[in-house]
C-alpha cells in the first residue's frame, strides 16, 4: 500500500456545509430578521430535548457557559462543598467548579473509556459531596449502573459532561439523558456545530427556570413560568417587574443564526455518527494491538475523534508516531481531551501542587496518547493508509 506524503488529515473537516449557510441566507433574505435570540432559538432547544430525550434544553454561547451555568445552579440549589471531576477533561469543567466557589476533588480514569473509573469516583464520596461531574471524553460513554445506582441511592447529583459525545449510549439511552443536569458544546470540531455554542438540558423542572435566568443576567422574566415569575412580583412589589435580577448571573446567550445552523445540523446527526462510528471500528480495528490500545469500550460510542494511545510507556514509540503523524498532514491532539491531564496545568499546580503524581492512568495518556479527527467523509484508503503508517513504526527495547 503506498501512503501518500501529506494525507491532507485535518481535526475536523466541512463540519458546516452548503444546506447549513442557506439555511441562514434564506432567514437573513427576510426584510427585518430578528437576530438575537429568538423563535428559532426556543425550536432548536425543543427538537434537541425531544433527540436527546429530556424534558428542557437552555441554549447558550458555548460548552464551557453551559458548564458555568450547570456548576452555578448547583451552588444556588446545594450549597458549598466538593464536585468529583476527572482529570482528563477541557478546562473549562474544572475551571467552572473554582468559578462557583466549589472545591474539585479528583479520580483517575479508566483507560477503556478514558472517562472517571466508577470505583475511584465511589471511593472519593462523602458528606461534602455536592455531584459528580462526569466527562463522557471523545466520544466514550463513561456511565455504569453501579455509579448510577450509587448516586441516587445517596442523593447525590450527576452532572454530565457530553461536550464531546452527541449521539453516544449507554444502555439504549443517550448520554446527557442520565444526569440532573447534562452539557453539550457546538463548536466547530464536534458533531453538531452553531459555529460556537451550548446548550444545558434537564429533566429537572426547578434548574430550567434557574438556568434559564442565570444565561441573561438572572432577570427573573427569562422564566418561562408564570408561577415561578408571579412569585417574584408579589414578594418584590417595589421592583419593576422587567427588571428583577434573581441571581448575580451572566450573559451567555446564543444567537437566531447559531440556531438555524443547529437545527439544519440536527436533521443529518445520527447518520453524521453511524458512519463516524464506522471509521472508528475500522482504526482500531486495523491497529497493531500490541503497539496501540484499541480494546476502547467501542460499544454505544459516537466519536469524532480516533482515539490514539500507545499500549506501553514508550518514549522511541511515541517520538517516532509523533514525527509521522507530522510529517503526513495528519493533525493531532496530544495528551487527547483538554491537553492530557489537567493537575499538570498551571492553574491547578498554583492549588493542588504535585497531586498529578497520584494519577498514573491519565498521565499515561497525557504522555502516549493523542487524538485524530473522525469526520462523516473521511475516506476509508486513508484510515487504512494511516493504520499502516503506525504500525510500521519502530517501537523501543522493553
Amino acid at each position: 500500500m503506498t501512503i501518500p506524503h501529506n494525507l491532507q488529515w485535518p481535526l475536523m473537516k466541512n463540519n458546516i456545509t452548503r444546506a447549513d449557510l442557506d439555511a441562514v441566507i434564506n432567514y437573513l433574505n427576510q426584510s427585518d430578521p430578528i437576530l438575537t435570540h429568538s423563535r428559532n432559538v426556543e425550536a432548536f432547544e425543543r427538537e434537541w430535548s425531544e433527540w436527546l430525550g429530556v424534558k428542557h434544553s437552555v441554549m447558550v454561547s458555548s460548552g464551557s457557559s453551559a458548564n458555568l451555568l450547570s456548576l452555578t445552579a448547583l451552588r444556588e440549589l446545594r450549597g458549598p462543598g466538593e464536585v468529583i471531576v476527572p482529570p482528563l477533561t477541557w478546562v473549562s469543567d474544572i475551571a467552572a467548579v473554582l468559578q462557583c466557589g466549589l472545591t474539585p476533588v479528583f479520580a483517575d480514569i479508566d483507560r477503556r473509556t478514558l472517562g472517571m473509573d466508577t470505583d475511584q469516583i465511589l471511593a472519593k464520596l462523602t458528606d461534602k459531596t455536592r455531584a459528580v461531574f462526569l466527562t463522557h471524553i471523545l466520544g466514550y460513554n463513561a456511565l455504569s449502573q453501579k455509579l448510577l445506582d450509587e448516586l441516587a441511592a445517596r442523593n447525590i447529583p450527576l452532572i454530565e459532561d457530553a461536550c464531546e459525545s452527541h449521539g453516544a449510549t449507554f444502555q439504549g439511552r443517550k448520554v446527557g439523558s442520565f444526569g440532573w443536569q447534562s452539557n453539550f458544546s457546538f463548536y466547530y470540531a464536534h458533531h453538531l456545530s452553531t459555529i460556537e455554542g451550548g446548550i444545558i438540558s434537564t429533566s429537572d423542572p426547578e434548574v430550567y427556570q434557574i438556568v434559564r435566568m442565570l444565561r441573561s443576567h438572572g432577570m427573573v422574566r427569562e422564566s418561562n413560568s408564570e408561577a415561578f415569575r408571579r412569585a417574584y412580583w408579589e414578594k418584590y412589589p417595589d421592583l419593576n417587574p422587567h427588571f428583577i435580577f434573581a441571581y448575580p448571573a451572566y450573559n451567555v446567550r446564543p444567537t437566531e443564526i447559531n440556531a438555524i445552523i443547529g437545527r439544519s445540523q440536527l436533521k443529518r446527526l445520527d447518520e453524521n455518527n453511524r458512519l463516524r462510528t464506522e471509521n472508528l471500528r475500522s482504526f482500531l480495528s486495523h491497529l497493531d494491538a500490541e503497539k496501540y490500545q484499541t480494546d476502547f469500550a467501542v460499544e454505544g460510542s459516537s466519536n469524532y475523534a480516533f482515539t490514539l494511545v500507545l499500549r506501553h510507556a514508550d518514549d522511541t514509540l511515541w517520538a517516532a508516531v509523533s514525527e509521522a503523524l507530522s510529517r503526513h498532514g495528519v493533525e493531532f491532539r496530544r495528551g487527547t481531551s483538554g491537553g492530557g491531564n489537567q493537575l499538570r496545568q498551571p492553574y491547578l499546580r498554583r492549588l493542588v501542587g504535585d497531586e498529578f503524581k497520584k494519577y498514573p492512568i491519565v498521565d499515561h495518556v497525557h504522555f502516549y496518547g493523542c487524538y485524530i479527527g473522525n469526520y462523516p467523509s473521511l475516506e476509508r484508503e486513508k484510515i487504512l493508509q494511516l493504520c499502516k503508517l503506525l504500525n510500521d513504526l519502530p517501537a523501543g527495547k522493553r
